[in-house]
């Protein structure tokens, strides 16, 4: 077959009314995300089980990095870092626009990062958290920046957004919808955990940035099924 519609014969179902219970899914998800940030803020705020979870873990001894083991924490904690994150997700997401002569995947890109910058920057002034190593008496409202956790937030959404891409853009041979669910999984807990290692972030900012971060990663990804596209395949 051959013509204008030749390049969409594979298209996976785009009918209206399966891109409108998507969006619905990811409504609900987003939802039940920002629940879990709110609940987990009141239990920081309120001194509940996950606060004292926190003390329990900034106390516990770390042990001291140097040479390679001290390099390789740092890379892995740099997936988190908002300039790198940002950086592969346009280079990935241009390369992606410029092949199927679209700027969805640059516009939802910029969107996911402009959500990131008002609402987990917003929450970081607001709530003013100091980091664990710092531990005052009262840690929130002390002009901190650590809760909710900007780098576990970067790397939820940025690389997540960068599978979701890939999968709704590789919907034909040889990838049919290539998931990289997984490494984005494995980067957020591996993030995380360095940041635990070194006692940069209590528990609780990582819990409530994976709560904020995803809330927005699927927030997009309602957008993006509301707006119907053409030129994407899925």
């Amino acid at each position: 077959m051959s013509g204008p519609s030749s390049l969409f014969d594979d298209v996976v179902d785009q009918r209206i009314e399966i891109r409108r219970r998507e969006m619905n899914v990811a409504l609900t998800w987003c939802a039940v995300l920002l629940l879990g940030f709110v609940l987990v803020t009141l239990d920081v705020i309120n001194k509940g089980m996950l606060y004292r979870f926190d003390q329990f873990v900034a106390d516990l001894s770390r042990p001291k990095l140097s040479g390679f083991t001290n390099f390789l924490v740092l890379r892995i904690d740099d997936l988190g870092l908002r300039w790198i994150t940002a950086l592969i997700l346009l280079v990935a997401v241009g390369l992606i626009s410029r092949r199927f002569k679209s700027f969805r995947p640059l516009n939802l890109a910029f969107l996911s990062l402009v959500f990131l910058n008002i609402f987990v920057g917003a929450s970081k002034i607001f709530f003013g958290r100091c980091k664990a190593k710092e531990d005052f008496d009262i840690c929130m409202f002390s002009d901190g920046m650590a809760y909710p956790s900007g780098h576990i937030s970067n790397a939820l959404v940025t690389w997540g957004l960068f599978a979701y891409i890939i999968f709704r853009y590789t919907h034909r041979a040889p990838f049919e919808g290539l998931k990289l669910y997984w490494l984005v999984a494995v980067i957020t807990i591996a993030v995380g955990a360095v940041s635990l290692l070194r006692n940069t972030h209590w528990f609780t900012d990582l819990l409530g940035g994976m709560f904020l971060g995803g809330a927005i990663l699927v927030l997009v990804v309602a957008i993006d099924r509301f707006i119907p596209s053409t030129r994407q395949p899925s």
